[in-house]
């Protein structure tokens, strides 16, 4: 059974992906698909290396998750229902990054 995001999950992560436009921009291309990090990197213009990080970082926090996590090439990533509701957020507040 899946537990639902609280609010308070959400909102105590929103700060730490606003603070970061690796992360923010890895999430959002994630919310709209399963994606390898060289797909990753390709769309948001990222450097692989801040891609690999910034995956690695949200993995620990649940807000993304490696569907084939044995893989040694060809990992693919997924957006949690956190990590979803993180973006969704953020939409509505209307954030930029580039700000």
């Amino acid at each position: 059974m899946k537990i639902k995001p609280t609010e308070d999950e959400i909102w105590g992560n929103i700060g730490y992906i606003k603070i970061s436009q690796s992360r923010y921009k890895t999430l959002k291309c994630l919310s709209r698909e399963n994606l390898m990090p060289t797909e990753i990197s390709k769309r948001t213009r990222l450097t692989s290396a801040q891609v690999s990080v910034a995956l690695k970082d949200m993995k620990k926090k649940r807000i993304v998750r490696c569907m084939n996590e044995e893989a040694a090439k060809g990992r693919i990533y997924q957006c949690t229902e956190l990590g979803l509701m993180i973006i969704e957020t953020l939409e509505k507040t209307s954030f930029n990054p580039e700000d």
